[in-house]
């Protein structure tokens, strides 16, 4: 199944990424992701366990969600990352834990740059890394949303990759 984990990652590191760069994960990604989750576990005979912990997963970010302390997309491509992990309690817990850790890291981060980082406007132009790092320092100058997207592929990213390079 390493073949079918191999697009899951690439999708995991694309979501981070574009999250990073502008806040948000596309429906698209979502889907995608979900659909390699399903496929993994009708190969291995799990679908309906996984699809219970995924809704449960869902129900419980949307509520998260309700409250205004995390994006839609966060949500989705969380509960569409829990197919990816196989659905045992212990390997689950794990990616949940993993996720809250990256997250908590994440918070931690930004919020002692933004105690550092200058609250000054840089000069325009330059290429797409200096527009990126403009947008970026602003963002947390101004203590802006967290592109928890990167703590959800990490969380992920550290279950699946054992899977790959396994025997």
């Amino acid at each position: 199944m390493p073949e079918l984990i191999i697009p899951a990652v690439a999708l995991l590191v694309y979501a981070a990424l574009h999250d990073l760069a502008v806040r948000t994960v596309p429906n698209w990604l979502s889907v995608a992701v979900l659909t390699i989750g399903v496929v993994l576990r009708i190969l291995d005979h799990s679908l309906l366990l996984a699809a219970i912990m995924a809704l449960v997963s869902f129900l419980a970010l949307f509520a998260i969600w309700m409250a205004g302390a995390m994006g839609g997309g966060d949500v989705k491509l969380w509960a569409a990352s829990v197919l990816l992990i196989p659905p045992y309690w212990r390997v689950e817990l794990n990616f949940f834990l993993y996720v809250v850790l990256f997250g908590g890291g994440l918070a931690v981060l930004y919020l002692l740059l933004s105690l550092v980082v200058p609250h000054r406007k840089l000069s325009r132009g330059g290429g797409w890394l200096r527009r990126f790092a403009r947008a970026e320092l602003w963002r947390i100058g101004r203590r802006g949303p967290l592109p928890y997207a990167c703590a959800i592929s990490g969380g992920a990213l550290v279950i699946l990759m054992p899977q790959i390079f396994k025997p």
